[in-house]
């Protein structure tokens, strides 16, 4: 898978090829507002400001993503549903989750 080899992942990862898990988790398509509005077109001028540049979309740029941290018991610890592409949780609100 392309991304593990970029991103050179060590740990299993879980491939929702049907994407059960997306609607089961509550993640639908996005509106057009939503893909596209002034919040995903914000962060992506940031991105490019820090000279960066976004990733070609994949299949479906409608799908909108989200953030599932389930702990080794099982229990969901965090559950957020992206409202566009740019709703995302702090790379430190995820640690302070992992690290409790």
């Amino acid at each position: 898978m392309a991304y593990v080899r970029d991103t050179q992942l060590t740990w299993p990862l879980l491939v929702d090829h049907d994407r059960r898990l997306y609607h089961g988790y509550g993640m639908e398509h996005g509106s057009v507002w939503d893909i596209y509005g002034p919040a995903s077109t914000w962060s992506y001028l940031k991105l490019f400001a820090h000279g960066r540049r976004p990733r070609l979309p994949g299949s479906d740029v409608h799908q909108l993503g989200g953030d599932v941290l389930i702990d080794p018991a099982g229990i969901v610890q965090l559950h957020h549903v992206g409202k566009g592409p740019a709703d995302r949780p702090s790379v430190a609100s995820l640690l302070g989750r992992v690290q409790t």
